[in-house]
This record gives C-alpha cells, structure tokens and sequence, in this order.
C-alpha cells in the first residue's frame, strides 16, 4: 500500500496503524539460525556449494523480513508519518528508566511547564521509526463526559516536548519540517503561517464537520478496494492519506460532538483539517470573566426581579433570558468559533426558576388542604359507593384521599380483602402497603402483607412452573379468601380441559354448583391474535347456550375478569369415555351403540340449530354409569354455521377424529361431525383408530385417500351391522355417509334391536 501511494505522488501517508511489535515469520527464526551457524566459518575460504547455501540464507533472510521489507518501502515513499502513545498523561514520580531512543529525540523540541505531561512512551519498531519521515503522539483528550473535543497539539516527557501525529501531517502537507513548528507560551501553536490558537496547555478545541445526510465529511475508501486496483492510486495525487480501521468492531470507537461511535481516524481527519483551516474553537483569556460575570446577572435576576413578577411576567422574562443565553453561545460558536462555558448560567437560571415556582406552589397547596380536608367525607362516601359496584380500583383512587385514621384503615382493609377475592394480588399489596406506611401493626396486617406479596409473585396464572395453559388458581391455605370468578365462588380444581383448568364453583346467591372451565387468554396467544381467540372462546357459550338437549351439557354463564375468561356450566358426575379406548379397557357393545346413538341424536339436534361441534370424540363425550347419562361437551371450537358466519379455510379439531373435508379447510357442515362419531365408534368398540400414521402429514394423507381396515379384522366378534355403520359414517365423501346424525342413531338402535339389546342398558352392564 505505501509503494501504491508513493508511486501515485501521495502528499502525506500516515498510518495510524501501531508497529510496536516486530513481525517475526516462523521460518525467519529458522534462517538467523542457519546465518548464524553459516558466519561462525568465518572468512574462510567456502567451496562453491557452500557460497551458493549462502546465497540462498541471504535471499530467504530478505524475502521472510517483512520489517526490514516495510522500512524499505517507508525509506523510498519518504513522505510517511508514524504514531506512538504514551501509556497515559500524568506527572511522573521519578526520572525516565532509560533516555529515549536518537529517533524519538530528534522528533521533539523543548517543553514548556504548563504543558500536558506523558509517561512511559512505546515507539515503534526501531527499524520503522528511523525509516519514518517524522513521528507524533497518538493519543486523545477525553472530557469528563466521556467526549472528545480537544487535542494537546504538545505533550511534554521530562524536558522535551513532542508534537501529536495530527501537527505532523499538517506541517508535512505544507512541506514543513519540525523545526518550522513554533510555540507561543500560553497562547498559541504557529505552523509555518498558520497560528493556531490554544489554551495555555497548548490544547486545540477541533471543529467538527458535518456530512451530508449523516455521511462522513471526508472521503473513506476500502484498503481491499485500493489495493486491488478498484480504486485508482491517482485519486491519491497531492492528497492527505490517513491509513486506519473504520468498520464497526474494529478498534475503540470515539464520543465525538458529531457521533457517538466515530473512528479514531476519523477523528484525526477533523482536527488536521482544523489546523489546515484554522477552523478551531478559541476559549479566550476573558473568557472566565465572562462566565462569572453572566452568572452574577443572573443569580441578581433570580434573586430581586424574579420574585416581583406574576407568573406569566416571570415566565416571560425567564424564557427571552433563556434564549439570550442560549442564541449567544450558539452564535460565538458557529461564527466566532469562541468557546465560553454560559450552560452553568442557564443551568442556574432553570434550576433558580424551578425552585420559585415550587415555592409558591407550595404556598398554594397548603391554602388548598383546609378545602381537602372538608371534602373528606364526599371521597368516603363515593369510595364506599364504587367498592359497592365493583370499581375497586376506582373506590382506592378516593379512599387514598381521605385523612388516614384507624376507620380508614378498616375501610382499605375491607377493600385489600375484596381485591383478593378478585385474585389481583398486586392491587391487595399496593393497598396492604399503603396501610403499612401508617399503621404496621394493624391487625394482621404484616402478615396479610406478606401472603399478598408472595401470591403477586407466584399465583399469577401460566406463570412460572404453571405445566398447563392457564396455570392453576391458589385455593386454599393460610387464611386465604376463596376466589370469585364474576359471581362464582372457586371451591376446588377438577382437572385440565383442552383449553384450560376446570375447577368447582358455586353460585352464592342461588347455591347451584357448576363446573367452571378457565383459560388465560392473555398469557396464550399474542395480542394480534387476542380479540379473534376470545372471540372464538365466548363462541363456545353462545353456541352451547342456545343448545337445549338432554345429552349437550348445560352452559349458564360467561365472563371475563381480570386475566381470565371463563364459562359456568353443568356440573357432570362421571368421567369422559377417553379411558375406554384401550383394548383391555373397552365398555360393553351394548353400552358402547347406547352412547353412540345418544351423541347421534344429540349432534342431530345441534344441527338443526346451525351448530357444528367440530371436534368430536371419546374425551368430549361424559358418560355416567350409575344413572347411565351421555353428555356432549366442549362445543369450544364450533362456529354457528349461518352463512353470515361461515368461514372456509379454517382446520379446527383433532386431527385423528377429523374428516377429509376438514382436514382440506373446505367448508364443514353436520356430515364431518358424523364422520368423527365414526372414528369414535370404530375406536370404542375395537379399541384401535382406523387411521394411524407416524407423522402427520401421513395421518392425513391416510385419512383423505386410503381406506380404513375392516373394524372385524381387529375383533372378529363385531356384529355385521355395526361394522356397516362405522363403514358408513366413514366415507370419504359426505354424499355416501348418512344424510343426518338422525339417520346414524335410528340405524344404531335398529341395529342394537336386532342384537336384541335394551335402548337404554341396565347399570349393572357399566
């Protein structure tokens, strides 16, 4: 790269690159050793074999020594900078350990007292920096913000002073040598004709610039892209050149007024083009006189004139003031390029402001509680009125208003308690807690405190370790309160449905039990998706609920508290006809065609009403076998079938139980719940399911292309009618099944009366 920029006239190269360490080629190790071994000979007199082995070590020595390869391409350019760093800027406690090198003093001038002081300084590799043009400090000022805005243009070590890299590439660019750099004490840095003012630490404030659309002011190019010709060296010709990392990750990225991230090299860019420009900012001497002199106006404003102004008047006067300040700094920066500190005077001035203002509205409020406090009774009684309607959150906004006394306290006691009952223990903490702060030993207060707490924590449901969807309710156990769901007290979980935990209830007022089916919906599905889901969920209550039948479970209610939906039904004795599925498990045939026929008749109705269920199968179905009761539950995926609500496209069920249409997302109607009472039957009296696959994709294939077995290949003691009924309620197409779930029953007790077997089997048969 410096022979390419060399070749093509490059003004100045500098490389910001560090070269601290030697370049060492594994096999360069092998060759001094092999030098060495040649040269203990001497200058005796060699065979010609001997002298060719030499030749060769000589040639290898120069092709592995990239140092020496790399000094000689600096030597030849004759135009390149290198960079070298102190280990950090502080005075030293001592003399050096050892003098600097010849080609790190003949690099620097004399020192000045007042200047920025280094230690410990690393140069590069000898060999390099004596082949360099010229050398400077790399290191940067960082402000106390973590920003960098200035650069010591001098950094003194012990007596000698050394410039930074940046004053170098800019005295190089002007064809200037280091004796042409001349310091003016306390003043300023003159480069040939250019003065660059300073601070008497010779420390420059950079001007940064601004690109276009957020892009660098200064052309970056890819090394790989130069390199390999991408990028002609002749854009190169009488041009600064600096050489440095500036994609993201390599490198320790800089706060710069302009980027939060900028590219020590980048960096450099901005404050050698500063100097070049003379586009610096200038902290003057007056400065500090400046400074204190604008803030004593305005502590003098804040202190007699503020006070004598209404509000409007002051605000006015504060702001015109505020953005004098302002405008003036804004102004001396931009066009002056004059740095002084006014933030610590409009600092004052909106602090001052604030704290006036706070002042009087102090003052105000304390005239405003004597009217709070005769107001108290109206918050009581409108806290008592909304805790009456529900609205607890509503009736704690009130109550938190009133003068706390031990009446209060039994007031939000009461209110903490109802909260709980709603299962929001989070608002049963914030109330506890409030209490608290006023009366720690108030009944039991720290111990409810506690219990709320730790219940906000683990009790909220599909919480942590919840191993179902919805989680399980906190029931009983240190005094808890039982739950309410809407008006439904919870008395005991009885299980985990498909859609969530059931639980026992009992309507208080009328004293009825009802089995409660719970889902978190907020837990379980995103919110895009949440208003469709409920949608679906309170579906299963409309639809069930307009359902009247014997043999379709009973719904009562439906609701939404908090982070629940639930539905309030028939409470079922017995259990669903899942368990009877298993081959050594099956119910009696007589038993089985009962059921059936009674889930036909049932489905037969629902579709009278536009009800489809969907999702037909033996754990939907509740048998009872003491009272010999069939129940069809969870209608919780149907959809009312009324051609203003039906959607193809939609694959809702078990894929074991669902039809071919169903699984193709065509339009279901009654015939596909005929076709899952089909599976059902097959599995209830076989104990097998007429298609099985080892992946889904070819469960559904079988399904909807492949016949089933003969349900007798699996039991040889089937009657022929049940077989031509499964075989029936089993076809593919809708056409060839029968054209109701009425038909289906009337065929199964057709067949049952053949067997001569009772409609109704007596219990002992269960």
């Amino acid at each position: 790269m410096t022979d390419i920029l060399a070749g093509a006239k490059a003004k100045v190269i500098s490389n910001n690159a560090f070269f601290f360490e030697p370049q060492i080629d594994p096999g360069l190790a092998y060759i001094n050793k092999l030098m060495e071994i040649y040269n203990a000979g001497g200058a005796a007199p060699r065979s010609p074999d001997m002298e060719r082995f030499g030749s060769v070590l000589r040639e290898a020595e120069g092709a592995l020594n990239a140092d020496r390869k790399l000094a000689a391409s600096f030597t030849k350019a004759g135009n390149v900078l290198l960079p070298f760093v102190f280990e950090q800027f502080a005075e030293p406690l001592g003399n050096p350990d050892k003098p600097l090198p010849k080609y790190a003093t003949d690099g620097s001038v004399a020192a000045l007292p007042k200047l920025t002081h280094g230690i410990n300084p690393t140069f590069p590799v000898p060999d390099l920096a004596a082949a360099a043009t010229g050398m400077g400090h790399l290191n940067t000022l960082v402000d106390v913000d973590g920003a960098v805005r200035s650069e010591a243009l001098l950094v003194r070590h012990y007596d000698r002073a050394f410039p930074s890299l940046s004053v170098m590439v800019a005295a190089r660019s002007l064809n200037l040598k280091l004796g042409d750099i001349k310091v003016i004490p306390d003043e300023a840095v003159q480069i040939g004709g250019l003065k660059i003012r300073t601070d008497d630490g010779m420390r420059m404030n950079t001007f940064f610039y601004s690109g276009k659309d957020n892009a660098s002011p200064f052309p970056v190019d890819s090394f790989f892209d130069v390199i390999t010709g991408k990028i002609p060296a002749s854009k190169y010709q009488d041009k600064i050149v600096l050489i440095g990392p500036t994609a993201a990750g390599l490198g320790a990225a800089q706060v710069t007024p302009i980027s939060p991230a900028t590219p020590p090299v980048l960096t450099m860019a901005h404050t050698v083009s500063s100097i070049l420009g003379e586009h610096f900012f200038v902290s003057p001497t007056w400065g500090i006189w400046l400074e204190r002199g604008v803030l004593l106006v305005v502590a003098l404003y804040l202190i007699l004139a503020l006070p004598r102004l209404n509000a409007r008047m002051g605000a006015l006067a504060t702001g015109v003031l505020l953005i004098a300040l302002v405008a003036t700094h804004f102004v001396m920066m931009t066009t002056q390029l004059v740095w002084i500190q006014l933030m610590a005077a409009v600092t004052l001035l909106l602090i001052g402001h604030a704290a006036l203002v706070t002042k009087r509205f102090i003052v105000t409020e304390k005239g405003k509680e004597k009217a709070d406090v005769e107001s108290a009774e109206s918050n009581r009684m409108l806290g008592l009125a909304f805790q009456g309607q529900g609205q607890l959150d509503m009736a704690f906004d009130k109550f938190r208003k009133l003068p706390v006394d031990d009446g209060v306290l039994e007031i939000l006691y009461n209110l903490a308690l109802d909260f709980e009952r709603k299962r929001q223990f989070n608002k049963a903490e914030s109330v506890f807690n409030y209490m608290h702060g006023y009366n720690p030993k108030f009944r039991d207060l720290e111990q409810r405190l506690s219990r709320a707490r730790s219940m906000a924590e683990t009790v909220i449901l599909g919480g942590a370790g919840a191993s179902h969807p919805g989680g399980t309710m906190q029931l009983a156990g240190s005094g808890m309160e039982k739950p309410m769901l809407g008006r439904y007290q919870v008395e005991k979980e009885l299980g985990k449905g498909a859609m969530g935990v059931v639980y026992l209830g009992k309507d208080p007022k009328i004293g009825r039990v009802v089995a409660i089916k719970t889902m978190a919906l907020s837990q379980e599905f995103e919110p895009d998706e949440l208003a469709d889901v409920k949608e679906r969920f309170f579906r299963e209550a409309e639809t069930a609920g307009r359902l009247t039948h014997p043999n379709i479970v009973t719904m009562y209610d439906a609701g939404e508290e908090h982070d629940l939906a639930y539905i309030a039904m028939e409470f079922l004795k017995g259990r669903d006809l899942a368990p009877h599925v298993k081959p050594d498990n099956l119910l009696p045939l007589p038993v089985v065609l009962s059921i059936v026929a009674r889930v036909a008749e049932a489905l037969g109705y629902a579709h009278k009403n536009n009800v489809v269920h969907r999702d037909i199968k033996p754990a939907n179905v509740m048998y009872d076998p003491e009272s010999d009761s069939v129940k069809v539950t969870d209608f919780g995926i149907a959809r009312i079938t009324d051609s203003s609500k039906t959607k193809t496209g939609m694959v809702l069920g078990t894929p074991s139980y669902m039809s071919p249409e169903q699984l193709s997302g065509k339009k279901v109607e009654g015939l596909s719940d005929m076709f899952s009472l089909g599976v059902t039957l097959y599995q209830l009296v076989s104990g097998r399911l007429p298609f099985t696959g080892d992946s889904m994709a070819q469960l559904m294939f079988k399904i909807a292309n492949e016949a089933h077995a003969d349900i007798r290949q699996h039991n040889p003691g089937i009657p022929a009618c049940v077989a031509a009924i499964a075989n029936k309620a089993l076809a593919k197409e809708p056409e060839q099944r029968y054209q109701s779930c009425d038909q289906m029953a009337k065929a199964l007790r057709l067949c049952m009366s053949s067997l001569k077997v009772p409609n109704k089997p007596p219990v002992a048969a269960a």
